[in-house]
């Protein structure tokens, strides 16, 4: 289902794409002020967002804009001046020729076919994270920006981040010792009534509930589940994913791990009464190889912090770091017992200039990359390996057993019951092209 992919092949695989790229970009050549096309599919909520971000930048025009909510989709264009191109059909977008790129934030389930789609037809996409909701997804997704020679940029977008570039740099220059465990938080009390109950009806009239599904099985329409609570519905997102992608990204970067060697998650609908199919506790633990664990909770019943500061945490044997989109701010370690106590290092406090929405220089990275074919900070590759941490994490749960990762091969060592997780079967007529 995969081909095997270690870190050395990876690097010889990216350094060869962005030389395919580069001889690519004779037969389309940006001028100096010249605008990219952009079409826009899924424009509510964070596709709203992204759509701010990207109306930032000069040399981009939004030409067409896709949802299944008419109201949303009106909502979207109103803020173009009614200008674009309208539709509720994805396919509509990318097979226009005056789109250059399209910027995918439509629910998860949908990430895969829409993105496969757009690179088969030749277009770069900015897709949102987590970027799929299967790990066989994901690498078909990586696969067909490969084979295309597409820019893919994946939106975690921490990675355009000049504050964790700068802490990447102080982890790996050694300062911080050998990190033993990272940890990351997704902390909300949504006690005691989350997303509520809702019982099935019929759909708006201006939602096409069908198109909504998408590769998913038929059910009935729920308004408990679209536009956003469906993040808390297993066959369409996960919070694991939602918010775990983040910052186990960042904790992936910070200490240079491709693949967990195992990972074990428990947890359960402990204390929320809703129509969740996730869990309101949930806590994943990944064991790497190289002599380190990186945590991961998703407390949905309290609120208050895990930790002293920072979005994450690094504990290494010099000083324990903190970083956030701000800065980083590293505390001393002591030594312990019978060890000596003195401080080991100095404290650290790094500030960088605030930039707003760490999202506009992400989406400026991406339009660069558009025009240069080069390797964006969050490539499809990087974005499908953070993503598959979350997924992991999910199967262990649904499994209920610690399992055996390899990376390489992307299969599980030790359960047929998880490597039959790793997909499932699309609902007709969708496939992945």
């Amino acid at each position: 289902m995969t081909r095997k992919l270690t870190r050395r092949t990876f690097t010889k695989a990216g350094a060869a794409a962005t030389f395919g790229w580069t001889a690519l970009s004779a037969a389309k050549v940006y001028g100096a002020n010249e605008r990219i096309r952009l079409g826009c599919i899924g424009v509510g909520n964070r596709g709203g967002q992204v759509i701010g971000a990207m109306l930032a930048h000069d040399d981009l025009e939004i030409v067409a804009l896709c949802d299944v909510s008419e109201s949303i989709l009106a909502k979207a264009n109103a803020r173009l001046d009614g200008k674009a191109a309208t539709t509720d059909d994805f396919r509509k977008v990318i097979d226009r020729d005056d789109v250059d790129a399209v910027m995918i934030a439509t629910p998860d389930h949908w990430h895969a076919i829409q993105t496969v789609a757009a690179c088969d037809a030749g277009k770069d996409v900015y897709v949102e994270k987590p970027l799929s909701v299967t790990i066989h997804e994901g690498r078909r997704m990586v696969e067909a920006a490969r084979r295309n020679k597409r820019v893919v940029q994946v939106g975690t977008q921490r990675r355009s981040s000049e504050a964790y570039a700068q802490a990447v740099e102080f982890v790996r220059s050694g300062k911080l010792g050998k990190v033993t465990v990272s940890r990351g938080y997704r902390l909300d009390n949504m006690f005691p009534h989350g997303i509520g109950h809702a019982k099935p009806s019929d759909p708006p009239a201006d939602l096409n509930w069908d198109m909504w599904l998408g590769p998913r099985p038929e059910r009935p329409y729920q308004d408990n589940i679209t536009p956003y609570k469906f993040r808390w519905f297993q066959l369409y997102s996960s919070q694991m994913a939602n918010w775990g992608v983040h910052f186990l990204d960042v904790i992936r970067w910070l200490t240079d791990e491709l693949a967990p060697a195992s990972v074990c998650a428990m947890g359960g609908r402990y204390a929320v009464d809703d129509d969740r199919t996730i869990p309101d506790t949930m806590e994943a633990a990944f064991a790497f190889a190289s002599g380190r664990l990186a945590l991961f909770g998703q407390y949905e019943a309290s609120g208050n912090p895990a930790m002293a500061r920072g979005e994450v945490e690094l504990r290494g044997t010099q000083g324990t770091l903190y970083p956030d989109s701000g800065g980083y701010y590293v505390l001393p370690e002591r030594g312990g017992q019978f060890q000596d106590r003195k401080p080991r290092m100095k404290p650290v406090d790094v500030r960088v200039p605030k930039v707003g929405d760490i999202t506009v220089p992400h989406t400026r990275d991406f339009l660069d990359c558009v025009k240069s074919r080069a390797v964006p900070k969050a490539d499809v590759e990087v974005g499908h390996r953070s993503t598959t941490f979350s997924l992991l994490a999910n199967i262990s749960l649904a499994i209920g057993q610690r399992l055996d990762w390899d990376g390489e091969a992307e299969r599980f060592t030790n359960s047929d019951a998880a490597n039959a997780m790793l997909h499932y079967e699309y609902r007709k007529p969708w496939t992945l092209g």
